[in-house]
């Protein structure tokens, strides 16, 4: 029995590590597979996490959009320039900029050569730069300044603050012109965002600057000798207060725009428009970054980098502008704003603007538009084009058109009704009010013909309602909405609201404050309410127009970049003419005010006859003349002095072009007559460029008077 039992246990016992064995078996066979799972199925996921990589995209900036003038001359290009750009890795330290700094100070130059700029930029240099570049030269000796017990009670800004301000006067001062420039270099490089090309120096980058850094690159991470781009002008100065600038690459964005350029795509250090033009079409100009992804691995450095968005240069702007046109009108109100300011007594030189809008009446093209300021100093005037725009003044009688309107459509006034032009009184008023001359019965024609003040004034006494004033009366006021009234007619012309203009900014003018009865009166002959020079271009293109106000508009047609230098691409967008509105009255007042600006110029005794009754174009227009007081700051007094205004277009039977002048200030000179002359050489030299005898070199000032 006891053997049998022993040969039981002796066969159980190989049986058991079978089991062992097979057990053991099977975990191995496990472990082989999850091995080999690894291995092979995720291999490359784990290989791909060790040699992890980041992928990046950045944006190149491209060539702004040309801007040409409407015969396909370019008025504003992109002139090409080195430029030496720093795009820092992801992990860049202050130490390894000041490495770069310093290996890149041995090819370029930061220090200007002009002593007065050089002074400048040495200046710019703060305490602050100097202590960190020592600190970065010195890091164990200035870390050993700050205790360990010290330090523990500190946060991290903290210290770093408390070295700096432990590193010595003495220390920081005797820097080489060379350590200098180092400076200056790391804190351009400082401004670099992450995988974003800052420029470092793009001002007078030499050619031998260049082949030196892009010899030199591989010891210069991040480092790269490109072709940066800025603007040039053709023209120099002509029309440039209406082209605009852009920004510098220092400047960037705009601080008070940035929210808006960087929910579009900009980056902070992009040189956007920063007026005129360039700022208005900023969308157009800018064009389409090129797009490079970059690939960096887990410590920064960059592995791989592709283009994976072509870059495309801006649009380019045709504009509505003849710059041979352009260039004359220039010329001549310069020439006639220095002839008038030099027949004046020092003394009394109180005048320094002309300005003037040349534009299509029927489609608002603006033709020419200029603005000069005589600059006492320089003894010349100077482009302030803008000022057409901006600077807002007393029309005079102008604007005579608009009050006959207004009285014909309000119906205080019938078509042909007359008045006998002689002086009135006002109660209080210390002195009558007249015209020019008494000028006798007048109907609404006549008025305009001969620019009769008085017929203007029984207008505003019936808008007011005091429809049967007596000399020396109060007018009897029953409506006193009647202000209102009159700038509701006017603004339907555009005077006192804006014109539309493709500009970033226009002025709408300054309204009178007062509404005493006698400033009403006032306003019905332009000698209370100011209106810009475009104003009153756009004012008398709509009576030009029958009724139709049109914006005036620069912009002609957008075209696609192509890459051939000197063509046009096809074109991509073109501006139809805008109506902003129709004035709501019977077309035939329009005629009437039509007809008596024909008068004025074309028939005796009208105001501009002697000026333009010869002129073959058959013009037609309203001359403006406004009292006005002028504050002399220097001198710490008031002047009178009185503003020259005129308005027309030609031909009368079929306009199709229009313009406006206005010259401010002219002193007690009430024998100028320089708005005829800048008018009839600036008609005059339209209709000679339309026939082909315009000359850019004809610099005669002589005029018709």
């Amino acid at each position: 029995m006891a053997n049998q039992k022993k040969k039981t246990k002796k066969s159980q016992l190989p049986f058991r590590l079978n089991i062992l064995f097979f057990i053991v078996f099977i975990l191995f066979s496990v472990l082989i597979i999850q091995l080999g799972v690894v291995q092979i199925l995720n291999g490359q996921e784990f290989q791909d996490e060790i040699d992890r990589t980041i992928e990046d995209t950045t944006k190149i900036p491209v060539p702004r959009g040309k801007i040409y003038d409407r015969d396909h001359n370019v008025i504003v290009d992109n002139k090409p320039m080195y430029s030496i750009t720093y795009t820092p890795a992801k992990g860049v330290q202050a130490q390894d900029r000041l490495d770069v700094a310093e290996e890149l100070a041995k090819y370029i130059t930061m220090l200007e050569e002009d002593e007065d700029a050089r002074e400048k930029q040495l200046k710019a240099i703060t305490d602050r730069d100097r202590r960190e570049y020592w600190y970065l030269k010195h890091e164990e000796e200035a870390r050993d300044r700050l205790s360990q017990e010290e330090a523990a009670e500190m946060e991290t800004s903290d210290q770093y603050q408390a070295i700096l301000d432990r590193i010595t006067d003495e220390e920081i001062s005797g820097f080489s012109e060379k350590q200098l420039e180092v400076i200056m270099i790391k804190k351009e490089l400082d401004k670099a965002p992450y995988l974003t090309p800052h420029i470092v120096k793009n001002e007078n980058v030499t050619i031998e600057e260049y082949a030196r850094v892009a010899e030199h690159m591989n010891t210069l991470p991040g480092v790269n000798a490109t072709t940066d781009w800025d603007r040039e002008y053709p023209y120099d100065y002509t029309l440039k207060s209406f082209v605009g600038t852009i920004t510098s690459q220092e400047e960037g964005i705009l601080a008070d725009k940035k929210d808006y350029y960087m929910t579009r795509g900009y980056s902070s250090n992009d040189r956007v428009g920063r007026s005129g033009l360039e700022d208005q079409y900023e969308e157009i100009l800018r064009g389409r970054k090129e797009q490079l992804l970059y690939t960096t691995n887990k410590d920064g450095k960059v592995v791989d980098s592709k283009v994976v968005v072509e870059g495309k240069r801006g649009k380019d702007l045709v504009l509505t502008i003849d710059m041979a046109f352009q260039k004359k009108v220039d010329q001549i109100v310069k020439e006639e704003l220095e002839a008038a300011v030099r027949k004046q007594p020092y003394e009394n030189r109180t005048l320094d603007d002309a300005l003037a809008v040349v534009l299509h009446p029927k489609t608002g093209e603006l033709l020419a538009v200029s603005g000069q300021r005589y600059d006492r100093e320089k003894g010349e005037a100077v482009d302030v084009g803008i000022r057409t725009v901006i600077d807002q003044h007393l029309p005079g009688s102008s604007i005579k058109g608009a009050t006959v309107l207004a009285g014909l459509d309000s119906g205080v006034i019938t078509p042909g009704q007359v008045f006998v032009d002689k002086p009135i009184r006002i109660q209080g008023d210390p002195k009558p009010r007249s015209s020019w001359k008494d000028l006798g019965p007048v109907n609404d024609i006549g008025a305009l013909k001969m620019s009769s003040n008085v017929y203007m004034f029984n207008i505003a006494m019936r808008m007011l309602g005091d429809y049967n004033h007596q000399y020396g009366d109060k007018i009897d006021v029953s409506n006193w909405d009647a202000f209102q009234d009159i700038r509701n007619y006017f603004w339907q012309f555009g005077l006192g609201t804006k014109t539309g203009i493709d500009l970033p900014y226009e002025a709408t003018g300054l309204v009178g404050s007062s509404k005493k009865s006698g400033y009403l009166l006032n306003q019905a002959i332009g000698q209370h309410d100011t209106y810009t020079t475009m104003q009153l271009a756009q004012y008398v293109a709509t009576i030009a127009n029958d009724g139709y106000r049109v914006r005036p508009h620069f912009l002609k047609e957008v075209r696609e970049p192509i890459s051939q230098d000197g063509e046009l691409g096809p074109i991509y967008e073109t501006v139809d003419t805008d109506v902003l509105n129709k004035v709501e009255m019977d077309d035939s007042y329009i005629d009437r005010v039509q007809e008596g600006f024909r008068r004025a110029f074309q028939e005796r005794p009208g105001t501009g006859y002697s000026y333009w009754g010869n002129k073959p174009y058959k013009p037609a227009g309203k001359t403006g003349t406004a009292e006005n007081r002028k504050y002399i700051e220097k001198e710490e007094r008031v002047v009178d002095t009185i503003n020259l205004a005129l308005v027309g277009y030609a031909p009368y039977d079929d306009p199709e072009v229009a313009f406006a002048l206005n010259v401010p200030n002219l002193g007690d000179d009430n024998e100028s007559k320089i708005n005829h002359s800048i008018g009839t050489r600036i008609m005059d030299a339209y209709f000679d460029m339309k026939e082909g005898k315009l000359s850019e070199d004809d610099s005669s000032s002589e005029s018709d008077d």
